[in-house]
């Protein structure tokens, strides 16, 4: 097992869909699974003596759910895991939470063998993503102010507070960050404002820098919260 590969840690309460998982993933000359847990308690353990590169977590498991598990997985400082989370439940308050939490990523568990490999090597790359059903709508309401938000997970999962910009973002980071807002490429971006991709790829690394944030994914929900997309 060598460490060029991504490691990936599977976290599901259901054995036969993790093996489904593993058989998937192992496949790929650039991919291995390096460990499974089938609860929240057992993800955060095992994320900790395990340091995968990314994490597919489920979102109802016993003990823990996927949503705590993974706020907790992110405040360790040891770790730097990119957490997808993997559900059946195309539901927003899911997806608000999970993106609160830390999460980099979101896949409904229908979603095809391909886009689950994809969804891993974007992680791996700090890209972030999200299901295409939900990716723009989701955005925009979870970061607004005006979010809704069941009374009931908002009890057991309070929104986490905003954290300033360590600096200005720059004109041309303030234009990098509203197209990657809309959701575009690097290339698409390059294109758009007439750059290199080498040099988008400096403005958004710059970007996430100032946010804090982990990775592109993240950098839209503190973009949309600040008012900047």
């Amino acid at each position: 097992m060598t460490r060029d590969r991504i490691r990936v840690l599977l976290v599901d309460d259901h054995a036969m869909l993790r093996a489904g998982f593993r058989t998937i993933l192992d496949t790929q000359p650039d991919i291995t699974v390096v460990g499974e847990a089938a609860t929240g308690a057992d993800a955060v353990v095992q994320a900790a003596a395990l340091r995968p590169d990314v994490i597919t977590m489920d979102v109802q498991m016993p003990d823990m759910d996927g949503i705590e598990a993974t706020r907790r997985i992110v405040a360790e400082p040891s770790v730097s895991a990119a957490i997808a989370i993997i559900t059946t439940f195309d539901r927003d308050d899911y997806l608000y939470q999970a993106l609160d939490a830390g999460a980099s990523g979101f896949l409904l568990k229908n979603a095809g063998a391909e886009d689950l490999i994809a969804a891993v090597r974007a992680l791996a790359a700090g890209d972030g993503m999200l299901a295409p059903e939900v990716t723009r709508r989701v955005l925009v309401r979870f970061a607004t102010a005006s979010s809704p938000t069941p009374p009931s997970t908002a009890a057991s999962h309070p929104p986490a507070p905003t954290p300033p910009l360590s600096e200005p973002l720059t004109e041309r980071e303030a234009e990098v960050l509203a197209l990657l807002a809309d959701a575009r490429t690097n290339s698409e971006i390059a294109a758009a404002l007439f750059i290199g991709e080498a040099t988008v790829k400096t403005h958004v690394s710059r970007i996430l820098q100032k946010l804090g944030a982990r990775d592109r994914v993240q950098a839209v929900v503190l973009a949309y919260r600040l008012g900047l997309a």
